[in-house]
């Protein structure tokens, strides 16, 4: 991340999730810290987050955004109608907004900050708290590459980054990458249940859910294989693993997710339309 002071409108888990790991980079290269600052209007969350990263922080947003390079709108979606409303009127052509907020359009943005071109929509999801978040990106085409490079390095700091040429397609990022984390956990809870019946204590049920998700996930990212070609590999003919997956296969499992991810993507699409029809519920 290149030198700059980067504000962060709302003290949220999303946001200290960022400013962590920013600090983190920061100690690998203190040349090019950027300087931090947040706004929230509660002391006790202010005072928290300057005890944990040493951010410096503020009651007021036009105070936290003032000189700012890039600006985070990390509050929830009903919220951004009215804090756009607020920081506009000192909103500078050059800086940078970023918003973290499901389902509000580029368009609806700008429209709300006052006609301002500077503009990106992040869907990050929850693994982002312990560095290892997935990141959609789309940018207005009005953007420099350098606020590109900039908002590419900010979502950087918490895990992997993928842009989308269409804006419609953070929709489908939501339903995959946004709410996958949940998908993943419901997953985890129904093996460790079914381990649970077989018979195993619960804890140990526990952790062998977790290591195997967790190996597997890792396994995964080091290989230059597919998932389908993964699976094969350990499936042997006539073993446990087979059976296994045809159980699975038979109960509906690729219909089931597919089911999911397109109810997920469904509701993504209403909600920017609710959210922008009523002006983010101001």
């Amino acid at each position: 991340m290149q030198a700059a002071r980067i504000a962060f409108i709302g003290g949220g888990n999303m946001a200290a999730a960022l400013v962590e790991g920013l600090r983190k980079n920061q100690a690998d290269d203190a040349t090019h810290a950027p300087t931090l600052v947040v706004s929230d209007p509660s002391e006790t969350r202010r005072e928290l987050l300057t005890s944990l990263y040493g951010v410096l922080c503020s009651a007021e947003n036009a105070e936290a955004i003032d000189s700012a390079d890039l600006i985070v709108l990390a509050v929830k979606p009903n919220q951004i109608y009215s804090i756009a409303q607020e920081i506009a009127t000192v909103l500078q052509p050059h800086q940078l907004v970023v918003s973290i907020a499901a389902g509000i359009t580029i368009d609806a943005l700008q429209r709300w900050l006052g006609g301002h071109a500077a503009v990106v929509r992040a869907m990050p999801n929850t693994p982002a708290m312990v560095g290892c978040g997935a990141t959609g990106l789309y940018a207005s085409p009005m953007l420099t590459p350098d606020q590109r490079n900039l908002a590419e390095s900010l979502m950087r700091a918490v895990g992997l980054v993928q842009w989308v040429e269409r804006e419609a397609d953070i929709d489908a990022v939501t339903a995959l990458s946004g709410s996958g984390p949940a998908y993943i956990f419901l997953v985890m809870e129904a093996m460790q249940a079914a381990a649970e019946d077989l018979g195993l204590p619960a804890e140990t049920a526990r952790l062998l859910t977790l290591e195997t998700v967790y190996g597997a996930a890792r396994l995964a990212m080091s290989a230059d294989e597919s998932p389908a070609q993964l699976r094969a590999r350990v499936t042997s003919p006539n073993g446990t693993t087979e059976r296994g997956i045809a159980a699975l296969e038979q109960a509906g499992l690729r219909d089931a997710f597919a089911q999911a991810l397109s109810a997920a993507h469904q509701r993504s699409i209403e909600l920017g339309r609710e959210l922008s029809a009523g002006e983010g519920g101001a």
